[in-house]
């Protein structure tokens, strides 16, 4: 195990200000090896931590956490936050059951003011924390660290906005770690910076613009001095857009020369005024392999995480390889996606048609609404996103594309718990929102081949179709099979039995259908098990058949059980009067902490065990909801 001689020291931000420059320097390098030690071993993010290790050592160091407040964009930045506030022990645990998270969490340590694992919500928040500072009088300074992606976000630019009209003293600091705002960098640019955090320079700067208040023609000369200062900084620098917003721009300076971070956040911290200070960091910092490419090594697995051996692809690629052949034959099939392309499998799709693919950055909400454009110009928008991510763009999708009858069909990567991302990324909830969306065709296939037929039924429909799939092996995928159409509605009987009938479904189905020996065994009989394949509009005559010959259903879903598949079961049981016991098997009302898939699935009883148990123990029971 590697020695830490400096980082061994740090228990918190205020042994960071009893180093000198030389120890910092050291202390950098081994909290980036620290962090490649144990990403490496137990998986998480990557390149993105490994960045900005100065840029977050230089912001300990000048400002006092947790009394001024960091606001950390997403949270993939924030490792070596952690490391230094506290964690650096429990940092071997990341992302394990009973560790620490990956991202932020509040009641995770006091330094961690706001949880976010979705992006673009620093800059908002952070004017929140301001505003209710100054209502309090307090002295405390508020800074949010946003990175170049989440800066593509909606949210982003109407936090700007309204910071911009307030005016408040924050500070906002934008990693651009290699999908760059603007290239201008190099000595004149370091020059600038400093002449522009000069306290000299801002007293002068603001002590001319008093003096030219009280003389004649005032206006006239303010309006020659603005004009000029952002001509030339517009002509030098790449911040004209937040200096019309209202913010103080500074930059861009380089995120791993801790001088310059010190100086320039030094003078930023003397400004009562907001201030975007442009920070490059380069991704990847400290690892050859990652520096390199920092899109591979965005995030690891990690040694104990590591493959099945399982030669069938999981759901991503099936989807990007069915997504391609389908194309094949409709040239009107356009994918659009919000910086996931090689998260949602869709590489195969952009190198074989790159120009019917459009990434619109983290902008979920947008990615919907202009695809719903391209649909009412008759093209047929697929929108891949992880599930999580997706609830984002719910107004979107009711408003823009169901109530004016725009077909898209939705591809929700992700679905159900997803293990070490923890609470903010599991996508259990899309079931229960797309179900409350009049119009709106809701499924989960049971393995790759009939996810490869849903894509199919969905762009034929000319509907608003939904598909949900886990972050899993596919079970059965044919790559040279060709595409079926399913008809809307439908289940499908995979084993026929009695007394019991086992709805199940998406990632249910396997389970299930794996331990089916098991459970006929255990139980002494053999239940149906039919793939609910289709949650919404859902077979109801193939469910009435199955009530009129079964005396207890069980529906079965990796998804919350308020307002989910089990719910609409319910519900059609008591409209129609039929008395069957009804067991519920789900996600309750609550968040799903973080820990592998296995641990999560088996704490939440959605395992074979717990069905033979439930249904032993529930025997003389009637249970509806």
């Amino acid at each position: 195990m590697p020695e830490y001689p400096i980082l061994s020291t740090i228990e918190s931000p205020a042994d960071i200000k009893r180093l000198n420059y030389k120890s910092l320097r050291k202390l950098s390098v081994e909290v980036s090896d620290f962090i490649q030690e144990v990403v490496e071993d137990l998986g998480g993010h990557y390149s993105s931590p490994l960045g900005v290790v100065d840029l977050t050592l230089a912001l300990h160091y000048i400002y006092n956490s947790p009394e001024d407040k960091f606001i950390w964009d997403v949270g993939h930045q924030a490792y070596a936050h952690k490391i230094i506030t506290g964690r650096r022990d429990e940092f071997r645990n990341l992302r394990q059951k009973n560790g620490i998270s990956g991202f932020l969490k509040r009641d995770e340590s006091p330094h961690d003011i706001f949880g976010a694992g979705h992006a673009s919500t620093s800059i908002s928040a952070a004017l929140g924390f301001a505003h209710a500072r100054d209502r309090k009088n307090s002295k405390d300074q508020i800074i949010a660290i946003i990175g170049d992606g989440a800066m593509t976000g909606g949210l982003a630019y109407e936090g700007i906005n309204n910071l911009g009209f307030h005016r408040t003293q924050l500070t906002i600091v934008l990693n651009d770690n290699s999908h760059s705002i603007s290239k201008s960098v190099g000595a004149l640019s370091h020059y600038l910076t400093r002449v522009v955090t000069n306290p000299t320079y801002n007293r002068i700067r603001n002590d001319i613009w008093e003096i030219s208040g009280k003389l004649p023609l005032s206006a006239h000369i303010r309006k020659i001095m603005r004009k000029t200062e952002e001509g030339i900084k517009g002509y030098l620098t790449p911040g004209a857009l937040f200096e019309e917003l209202g913010l103080r721009y500074i930059g861009p300076i380089d995120g791993h020369d801790l001088s310059e971070l010190f100086r320039t956040f030094k003078a930023v911290k003397e400004m009562n005024t907001p201030v975007l200070v442009h920070v490059y960091t380069h991704k990847g910092k400290g690892n050859k392999l990652a520096e390199k490419d920092a899109i591979k090594y965005y995030s690891i697995g990690g040694r104990v995480n590591k493959s099945n051996g399982s030669t069938i692809p999981d759901y991503s690629k099936v989807f990007g390889q069915s997504i391609t052949q389908l194309a094949e034959k409709d040239e009107k099939i356009i994918c659009v996606t919000a910086a996931m392309e090689i998260g949602t499998g869709m590489t195969p799709f952009t190198e074989k048609y790159p120009d019917r693919y459009v990434d619109v950055g983290i902008a979920e909400e947008h990615a919907v609404t202009y695809s719903a454009g391209l649909a009412a110009e008759g093209f047929k928008p697929v929108v891949p996103i992880y599930s999580t991510f997706m609830q984002r763009a719910y107004d979107h999708i009711f408003h823009d594309a169901l109530l004016q009858k725009l077909p898209l069909v939705y591809c929700m990567d992700r679905a159900g718990v997803v293990g070490p991302d923890g609470p903010t990324h599991h996508g259990v909830f899309d079931i229960a929102f797309m179900c409350t969306l009049p119009g709106m065709i809701v499924t989960a296939p049971k393995d790759g081949n009939e996810l490869r037929n849903l894509l199919a039924t969905g762009l034929k429909s000319q509907r608003n179709f939904s598909i949900r799939y886990p972050k899993t092996s596919s079970r059965n995928f044919d790559p040279e099979g060709k595409p079926q159409l399913l008809e809307i509605g439908s289940w499908e009987i995979l084993q026929k039995g009695d007394d019991v009938a086992i709805l199940a479904v998406g990632s249910m189905v396997g389970m299930v259908f794996d331990a089916k020996n098991k459970i006929n065994q255990n139980l002494g009989f053999s239940p149906t098990l039919v793939n609910a394949r289709f949650i919404k509009p859902f077979d109801s005559d193939l469910l009435i058949e199955l009530c009129a010959s079964h005396k207890t259903l069980l529906t079965i879903e990796e998804g919350v059980l308020s307002g989910g598949f089990g719910s609409a079961v319910s519900t059609f049981l008591h409209e129609n009067n039929f008395t069957n016991k009804l067991i519920r098997l789900g996600i309750p009302d609550n968040f799903v902490e973080h820990g592998t898939r296995k641990e999560l699935l088996e704490d939440l009883g959605l395992t074979s065990d717990n069905i033979i148990s439930l249904l032993k123990i529930k025997e003389n029971e009637i249970i509806y909801g």
